[in-house]
């Protein structure tokens, strides 16, 4: 059983589904042609059972005339009434059949029916000359005698095999023709209906062989077919979008790496200049030179720090999930961004919320919230946190956020012209987004009332931990 069905795998699928198809069509060919066949069979023989049983009517003078010429003491018939083959049979088993008929040998049924022992009987039997013949016997009284015998009237069951050989041969001619004819449409469906297979497979190739994302498959119809193209297209748009994303990131990230990476350079030049030509540098200008080399250091820190966070898929899973309380990460971010802006003034007001998220992740989004908050609030000016809910905002003072940059403050290493001479990557907010959405939430800001920005993070949660925690 393997070796036909690994064959049959081993076939392309046009040929799999146009065999399948004309072994389907030959199959349903089949059957309706033996049920023809029988049909037919059956209707021929009962016809020609109730012809031999209508052969009662023969006249009883053409068996006493058939008799008198058996026994030489009349002139008989000269042949049949009708298509039958005609002979009498007595209760002594002797036949009486008309010259040059075959006769047909009786049987103990027969002799039973001369008896007056049986009403009739139908049989097939063997003429004397090889026939295969159909034979219906019934009894015959004569008058005035009285004398029964036994009328056998037959006719040959060629008249039944016959039509029936030649309607045989009929059905497999046309079976045949609907076989083959089946199996031509079959392999024309399959090659119309894989058409757009073929089209699908070609495109697979020609972007493994180039890596060409471009490449897209018309789409026609509903069908199964037009749902694969359409996914195709679908997936090869989705890794074009990535691979363009991707190669952004690295520009992007090489672009962002060249300014620190060059001030560092030319830090460290000046240093080593001062060593080689034996030339000091002032005390103060040295001090400040090392100043600028740890923020330099510091920022690529951060930096390198931030890529590695994004290096992750946008669709990668986050780390284990926890019950966490919003309210308690909220303050401790509180206490750092105190430390980094101590000349601002902080507010907080935080309602207790429980959320689920990656705990160091949180954290770091809600800094990176502060930070910002921080970085653009004026010497001296206030930032108000407040926690309600599960809703999360931040609210400073600073220059604000022009309308027209709003829609673009979660993209990658993006940074508005305010902010391109302050310290920062542009990937905080990215971060940020990245890590409520994973949790559940979303982040937006939009300008506040009067000058600053509010930035409010909204996180599913219940104001009290689940039962365990």
């Amino acid at each position: 059983m393997s070796g036909p069905a690994h064959r049959l795998r081993a076939l392309p699928l046009r040929s799999r589904l146009a065999l399948l198809v004309t072994v389907a069509v030959a199959a349903a060919v089949a059957a309706v042609a033996a049920a023809c066949w029988f049909v037919t069979r059956e209707q021929l023989e009962h016809q020609l059972d109730e012809s031999l049983r209508n052969s009662r009517t023969v006249d009883r003078s053409y068996v006493s005339d058939l008799l008198a010429s058996c026994r030489g003491t009349g002139g008989g018939p000269v042949q049949s009434p009708g298509a039958y083959s005609l002979q009498i049979i007595d209760a002594a088993g002797t036949v009486c059949a008309r010259p040059g008929t075959p006769r047909i040998a009786p049987t103990a049924e027969d002799l039973a029916v001369a008896a007056g022992k049986r009403a009739d009987v139908l049989r097939s039997a063997t003429a004397a000359d090889g026939k295969k013949m159909r034979v219906f016997t019934y009894g015959v009284e004569l008058r005035p005698s009285q004398e029964v015998y036994a009328v056998s009237v037959a006719r040959p069951e060629a008249e039944v095999t016959r039509p029936l050989s030649t309607l045989a041969w009929v059905l497999v001619l046309v079976s045949g023709i609907g076989v083959v004819g089946a199996g031509a449409a079959g392999l024309w469906v399959a090659r119309t209906g894989l058409r757009p297979v073929d089209r699908l497979t070609e495109a697979v190739e020609h972007v493994a062989r180039t890596e060409d994302l471009t490449v897209r498959i018309p789409v026609e119809g509903e069908d199964e077919i037009a749902r694969l193209s359409r996914s195709f297209n679908s997936m090869t748009s989705s890794l074009a979008t990535s691979r363009d994303r991707q190669s952004q990131l690295i520009a992007d990230a090489g672009h962002e790496l060249r300014t620190p990476l060059t001030s560092l350079r030319t830090n460290i030049e000046l240093l080593a200049r001062s060593d080689d030509t034996g030339r000091a540098i002032p005390p103060d200008d040295r001090r400040a030179l090392m100043v600028s080399v740890k923020a330099q250091m510091t920022e690529l820190a951060a930096l390198i720090g931030d890529l590695q966070e994004l290096s992750r898929p946008d669709a990668a899973q986050p780390g284990p999930l926890q019950v966490v309380a919003l309210h308690d990460i909220t303050r401790t971010a509180l206490r750092r961004a105190r430390l980094r802006g101590p000349e601002l003034t902080v507010t907080a007001d935080l309602a207790p919320w429980y959320v689920r998220a990656e705990p160091a992740a949180l954290e770091r989004a809600v800094v990176n919230v502060l930070d910002n908050a921080v970085k653009f609030s004026p010497p001296g000016g206030t930032i108000d946190v407040v926690l309600h809910r599960g809703e999360l905002t931040v609210r400073d003072h600073g220059p604000g956020i022009p309308a027209e940059d709003l829609p673009h403050v979660f993209e990658r290493f993006w940074r508005s012209p305010s902010a391109r001479q302050l310290p920062g990557s542009g990937l905080g907010l990215s971060i940020v987004a990245r890590t409520v959405q994973q949790a559940g939430g979303e982040i937006t800001l939009h300008p506040a009332d009067g000058e600053g920005t509010v930035a409010t993070i909204r996180l599913p949660g219940a104001p009290t931990p689940p039962p365990g925690v």
